[in-house]
Formats: structure tokens, C-alpha cells, sequence
């Protein structure tokens, strides 16, 4: 079997990712697991690249070029909210389950603890996405709540669970 994740390489998301990242969020299999509207037109991602703001690290991972997965992480702009970020990522579906939401997730962590002095990153998933939320609590994310009919889905309401990652938690371990 081959090193898949050697052969993973991960690049600051800009101009030459924007086709990549449209078919990756545009893939309905995708779609349905993030909060994007399916059918994204390259134009609004190409309004989404961070116009040098250092409280916004956006990555992609590559395989051979090709965009196969992504994650964002922003510290929150306002004063006492500024311990903080969010994060939010996707993975293409036949690279999921191969180390590719590891691999950015270990990245973008690094950058929040070492680089950007985080003490809290956030994210949230939908509840029934076992696959993210076991990715997440292996990086010690832990559920700090429950969303109910929180977004519309397959044209119904599901749920998400807010999950934190604290560092003064991973410390005292």
C-alpha cells in the first residue's frame, strides 16, 4: 500500500487553489457535511482569500497538485474574544480516512499554539458525522454542546455539536 501521507504536501491556500477548492466544496458529498451552498461559483472563493490578514491562516492540501482537502482557521478580531479561534475544514471523499484531516488539522494546531498563542479553538459538526467528530476529539476537541435543528440539510433540520479544544486542558494531562 502506498505512503499516502508523504505524499501529501500542504501550501498556504491562494490563487493557483482556487479551481481545487471550488470542486472540492462543490462535490455534493462535501456540500452536505460543511455549511456551503452548493453550486459556489469561483468567484466567491476567490472573495474568501484573506487579503494578508495574520488572523486568518487558510490551507490546502495537496496530492500531485490537486486540491484534496482544506482547513481555516481565524483568531476572533475582537479584544476579548482574541484567545480564541475557529476552525473549519473539508476533505475530499477519497482521501478521507487517510491522514489528510490529520495532517491539516496537526498543521493548522501548530500555528494556533506556537505561532498565534490560541487558548481556545472552536469549531462545530454536524452530530451524526462520527468520522469528524472522532478526527477532532483524537486532537483533543471535546463537545461542549448540542445545536438542535441547527441547519438545513438534505432539506431537513439537523443537529451540530459545538466543540472547543482548550489548551490549559491538554496541559494539565
Amino acid at each position: 500500500m502506498p505512503d499516502h501521507d508523504s505524499a501529501i504536501h500542504l501550501e498556504r491556500f491562494n490563487e493557483s487553489h482556487i479551481e481545487g477548492i471550488t470542486a472540492l466544496y462543490n462535490d455534493p458529498a462535501i456540500t452536505r457535511q460543511v455549511l456551503q451552498m452548493p453550486f459556489q461559483s469561483t468567484e466567491v472563493w476567490r472573495k474568501r482569500l484573506a487579503p494578508d490578514n495574520e488572523r486568518v491562516v487558510q490551507l490546502v492540501a495537496l496530492h500531485q497538485g490537486s486540491v484534496i482537502g482544506n482547513i481555516g482557521l481565524e483568531q476572533f478580531s475582537r479584544i476579548r474574544r482574541s484567545h480564541a479561534g475557529n476552525l473549519g475544514m473539508g476533505v475530499a471523499v477519497a482521501w478521507q480516512g487517510k491522514g489528510v484531516g490529520s495532517k491539516l488539522l496537526a498543521a493548522a494546531l501548530d500555528v494556533a499554539d506556537n505561532w498565534m498563542n490560541l487558548q481556545r479553538v472552536e469549531l462545530s459538526v454536524y452530530a451524526d458525522n462520527e468520522a469528524a467528530i472522532g478526527l477532532y476529539q483524537k486532537f483533543g476537541f471535546e463537545t461542549e454542546g448540542l445545536f438542535r435543528d441547527y441547519a438545513v440539510r438534505d432539506g431537513r433540520l439537523v443537529d451540530t455539536l459545538s466543540m472547543a479544544r482548550l489548551r490549559r486542558t491538554l496541559k494539565a494531562d
